[in-house]
């Protein structure tokens, strides 16, 4: 038997990187049924897993959508509260539309896929993990949209592991540094060092830089550590954020 047999969770931005992870780590542990949640149709259908899959195509920023998706999520287990956008600017040239998008999906987005989550494990308990970063945990120029995203997406996991204690619900973090997904095209300046140098080029130039351990993470490690928090071997943790950044916050 597998970590999650018999086990339901709830999984978004699940059509590629880290999310996608996650739904095979969690498929391979013997989970029974996951939901699959992303804004990339096409992507999201060709996700096949050796399990039961509800997927469910929709925007994590829309109330209504999780409104709808309330009777799909009963019987939840687990939640991955993963999806996210990137995006860099310095304030003084931040564009507020741009603001708003980068902390729309990432924190009012993380906000309603708690909060549905949370509901749905009312009264029987779970364990929920939520993607930060570790943008959120040590400024850098040039990010202030997605790192406060990600500092207040940390704090929002510590209140919510207070609020959920009584019902048995276990809310945590993992904060990666670099990690080899598809967020990165939307930095200009990897997609720039991308069009020179090629993308596994480009991925290690960065990761030497910033990292004393000179790699960047791959989904698949992190889908690891994350499959980790929300197993029964954390049971008693809740409220915590797991720096994953290759000594990069040090």
């Amino acid at each position: 038997m597998g970590t999650f047999t018999h086990r339901t969770a709830l999984v978004t931005g699940a059509a590629s990187g880290i999310g996608l992870a996650v739904a095979r780590h969690l498929a391979a542990e013997g989970a029974t049924r996951l939901i699959l949640v992303d804004l990339a149709q096409e992507a999201l259908e060709a996700v096949t897993l050796p399990c039961a899959v509800d997927r469910a195509v929709g925007d994590v920023r829309d109330e209504a959508f999780w409104e709808a998706l309330a009777s799909r999520l009963v019987g939840l287990d687990h939640a991955v509260v993963n999806a996210g956008v990137a995006g860099a600017a310095t304030i003084v040239d931040h564009g507020f539309d741009e603001w708003r998008r980068i902390l729309s999906i990432n924190l009012d987005g993380a906000f309603l896929t708690l909060r549905a989550a949370m509901r749905a494990m009312r009264g029987r308990g779970g364990s929920i993990v939520a993607t930060a970063s570790a943008a959120g945990v040590k400024p850098e120029p040039g990010v202030a949209a997605y790192g406060a995203s990600k500092a207040a997406l940390i704090h929002l996991v510590k209140v919510a592991a207070k609020e959920g204690a009584a019902d048995r619900i276990r809310v945590n973090a993992i904060a990666p540094a670099g990690v080899e997904t598809p967020v990165w095209d939307a930095v200009p300046m990897f997609a720039d060092r991308v069009a020179q140098v090629g993308r596994d080029a480009a991925f290690a130039e960065l990761a030497a830089l910033a990292t004393p351990l000179g790699r960047y993470a791959r989904p698949e490690e992190v889908a690891r550590q994350i499959g980790f928090l929300l197993s029964d071997d954390c049971a008693l943790m809740t409220g915590t954020t797991l720096l994953s950044d290759g000594g990069y916050t040090l």
